[in-house]
This record gives structure tokens, C-alpha cells and sequence, in this order.
């Protein structure tokens, strides 16, 4: 499906976003407001703009929401005024089936590269107030995706590295349900509309939704490969401590606790001290987090990772074998000093030790089915990977716990696959030939 005009980016970051004056139109993009005013009347598009707009602010506390909600309502907006031609509060059903159909398989003009910035600043070197900012060319509503598996071998084997096909995912689909049928009740709330709910009204939602049979397992290392991570974290560390004991640090924390990159980094309301982790009164030491969702917990931590991992980090910096209940260090510095380490920059570390144990691998010949999984590693993979060995001798409830699962079946389907291994085992050996009669 061909389209004359082309998609614009409508909505700026999230800080951006907080600077608009929401009584009125006056802090707009002008490149913004000219696209909206380029329709016709008829399709109500800055109507339609205002909507959205208000349902983001509604949403405005929390820069992740903010980011995928903006994605799926921007879309159905550019949808609206692009493919569709009517105006976004005057959705149907069939417009809604529709637009979910365009979602799953969106025309090629619509698909670009991953790019960061959805808008370029016309100006000199250093921001002013005056500055111009036009849509960045390369921005698209939807973006082509390259497994970090595909990029991997692209560049071990000096090949072009080709956009592979897109395809929508399982959790994708119900995050567009989720949020667009949430913008829709949201204007029928705010007195925006009257019309029944377009996304919800769609009956056959078992059309774009498909229901995954058995259990997927959580991606994780191999004990072989984790092996070479943590040895190559530790090699790292000891011939430049300056640079990577933090590194090492990072790698055991995240591994030791199953934390999240997020219990790192921290949050707008919350960054990680040494403090955090304390000691009851029986001697046992937990780690005390604002987690997912802003859910205040505490994550039990094994002895070796005070004595070995916290203790060699802490020794490094100079401090105390162990934190203190008044400790105010924060868990991690930049090398500059300033306090704390975006999500970004952890990824990065992180990524480098990856990256290293790699090379190492493939220097020790080790076989492709040995090396193959690292190559699609991310720093997620550490949380995953500690849970899948740890469930073989914990309580699936004490992991349940510490990985701060709401649901207990979410760590029983992840992690404790002893259901699969035995019917795997009741099968392997057996032949098709030579059977008794």
C-alpha cells in the first residue's frame, strides 16, 4: 500500500515532552504544527493531536510508559490522517481491524532503520532557545530489525549485514490492544468521544493474537559459556583494574542477584547506595531495591558474593570489607566521578565482556554449538541465566521471591522445566525400527 505522504514524528523525548505548555499549542515543534495543518479540516488533525497529546501527559510520570505508549497512539494517529483519511475520534471497528492489520504488516515506506533522534537541530553548535529543529529523514514509525546473533556473524564473516523481515511479536500485538483501547477510554472519560471503543469493540482478537503452546524458556548462558564470561570478566579486571574491576563488579551483581539493569541504574526517585544492602539480625544480608512498577524490595544475597565480589570491589575503592547502614557511596560511579552509571553505559560494560569471551572462545576452538548462543547475549541474559541454574536447588517459591515475579507460574514456566526433561528422557532412545509387534 503506497502512501503520498510520508510519516512525521510528532511527539519529542520525554523531557521535551514535559516542556510543552498543555493549555495551548504555543511550544509545539513549528514543523510539527505545519505537518498537522497540512491535512484537510475534514480529518480533524489537530483534534486528533490534542487527544493524543492529553492521554500521553496522563501517562507523563514515568519515561518508559511515556516512550511505548507514545509509539503505539503516534501510529495510529499517522494512520488515521495518512491511510485511513478520517479523523482519529471517528474510529470504527472495521477501522480498528484495520489498523492492526497495518500494524502486523506495514508497507515498506513506513519501515526505516533504528534511529535515535526523532528530530535534527538546525543550528550552531552550541542549543539555543531559538533553534530549529525538522524532522530527522531516516525516522520511521516502524524500524526494521537485525538479531544481535545476525549482526555477530555479519561481522566475524566481513559480510553485509541485510535487514531481516519484520515481524510483529506475540507481546507486541497485546501491547497494541493494551494501549490504544486504553487511549480510546481515556477519551471517553475525558468527554473527547462518544463512540464505543474501536479497539475493544473487535471481537476476533484471537485474529492478531496467537496463543503459544507449552512453555518458552527464558534465554540464558550455558554453564560452559558463563564459565568464559566470568573468567574474562575477571581477566579483564586484573590487568586494568581502573578500567573494569567496575565491570567485574557489575557483571557479579547483576548475576548474584538476578537484578535487572534498572536495580543498577537506578530511577528518577531512587539511586542505589551502599546502604542498600544490610544485615538483619541473624547475620543474613539482603539488598534493598525500588524495583519495577516503583515496588519497594529486598532480594536476599549469598555469602559469596559479600565475601569475594563485594569485598574485592569495595577493597579496590578504597572502602570497608563491607557496606555500613550509613554507607552513602553510591553503588557505582563514573570514572569522572559523577555519581551513578546509565542503562546505556552498564550495556555497554556489559556487552564488552560478552564481546571478549567470545573471541576467546572461538580462539580455543571451541565448536559452534558451544560458542553460538553468547553471540546473542544481552545484559538481561545474566538475570535469566542465574535463575535457570539456581532453580535446580532453590525453593521455587524463594526464587519466585527474589526474581520478584507477581505470579508464581511465571518462574515455575521460566525456570523449572523438570516436566520437559522427563518427557524428553522417556523419548531420546528411542527407535522407529525394531519394534515389538
Amino acid at each position: 500500500m503506497a502512501t503520498a505522504v510520508s510519516p512525521f514524528p510528532l511527539f519529542e523525548t520525554y523531557d521535551r515532552f514535559q516542556e510543552l505548555n498543555h493549555s495551548n499549542l504555543s511550544a509545539e515543534q513549528p514543523s510539527v504544527l505545519e505537518f498537522l495543518k497540512s491535512f484537510p479540516e475534514a480529518l480533524k488533525p489537530l483534534e486528533g493531536y490534542l487527544a493524543v497529546r492529553s492521554f500521553l501527559r496522563s501517562y507523563g510520570g514515568n519515561q518508559a510508559t511515556y516512550n511505548s505508549y507514545r509509539t503505539h497512539v503516534e501510529r495510529m494517529l499517522l494512520w488515521c490522517l495518512i491511510v485511513a483519511k478520517k479523523p482519529l475520534m471517528e474510529m470504527k471497528r472495521q477501522d480498528g481491524e484495520r489498523f492492526m492489520e497495518f500494524c502486523i504488516k506495514p508497507p515498506a515506506e513506513w519501515i526505516g532503520p533504528i534511529v535515535k533522534a526523532r528530530f535534527k537541530r538546525i543550528g550552531g553548535r552550541k542549543a539555543k532557545d531559538t533553534d530549529m529543529y525538522i524532522a530527522n529523514p531516516q525516522w520511521r514509525p516502524f524500524f526494521f530489525t537485525t538479531s544481535k546473533r545476525s549482526a555477530k556473524i555479519a561481522k566475524e564473516t566481513l559480510r553485509e549485514l541485510e535487514p531481516q523481515p519484520r515481524k510483529l511479536a506475540q507481546d507486541s500485538i497485546a501491547q497494541i490492544f493494551a494501549v490504544c483501547g486504553s487511549f480510546f477510554q481515556f477519551c471517553t472519560d475525558e468527554g473527547l468521544t462518544e463512540s464505543v471503543n474501536p479497539i475493544r469493540a473487535i471481537k476476533q482478537k484471537s485474529k492478531y493474537k496467537q496463543r503459544v503452546s507449552g512453555t518458552q524458556k527464558a534465554k540464558s548462558l550455558t554453564p560452559l559459556q558463563w564459565s568464559y564470561v566470568l573468567d574474562t570478566a575477571e581477566g579483564m579486571a586484573n590487568a586494568d583494574p581502573n578500567k573494569h574491576e567496575r565491570t567485574l563488579f557489575i557483571v557479579s551483581t547483576i548475576f548474584s542477584m538476578y537484578l535487572r539493569i534498572s536495580d543498577l541504574a537506578g530511577r528518577d526517585n531512587w539511586q542505589p547506595l551502599m546502604s542498600d544492602f544490610r544485615k538483619d539480625s541473624s547475620g543474613a544480608w539482603w539488598f534493598h531495591v525500588i524495583g519495577k512498577g516503583n515496588k519497594i524490595a529486598k532480594i536476599s544475597v549469598k555469602n559469596e558474593y559479600i565475601d569475594v565480589w563485594m569485598r574485592r570491589y569495595r577493597l579496590y575503592l578504597g572502602l570497608t570489607a563491607t557496606p555500613t547502614s550509613d554507607d552513602a557511596t553510591p553503588l557505582l560511579r563514573a570514572h569522572h566521578g559523577r555519581e551513578g552509571l546509565s542503562e546505556g553505559h552498564i550495556r555497554v560494560l556489559v556487552q564488552s565482556v560478552f564481546d571478549e569471551a567470545l573471541s576467546r572462545m572461538k580462539e580455543e576452538d571451541r565448536t559452534e554449538d558451544e560458542i553460538d548462543a553468547l553471540r546473542s547475549a544481552s545484559t538481561h541474559w545474566l538475570r535469566h541465566t542465574s535463575a535457570t541454574f539456581d532453580a535446580k536447588v532453590r525453593n521455587d517459591k524463594d526464587l519466585q521471591a527474589d526474581l520478584r515475579h507477581e505470579s508464581l507460574s511465571t518462574t515455575v514456566n521460566n525456570y523449572y522445566h523438570s516436566i520437559d526433561e522427563q518427557r524428553h528422557r522417556s523419548n531420546k532412545d528411542l527407535s522407529i525400527v525394531d519394534r515389538d509387534l
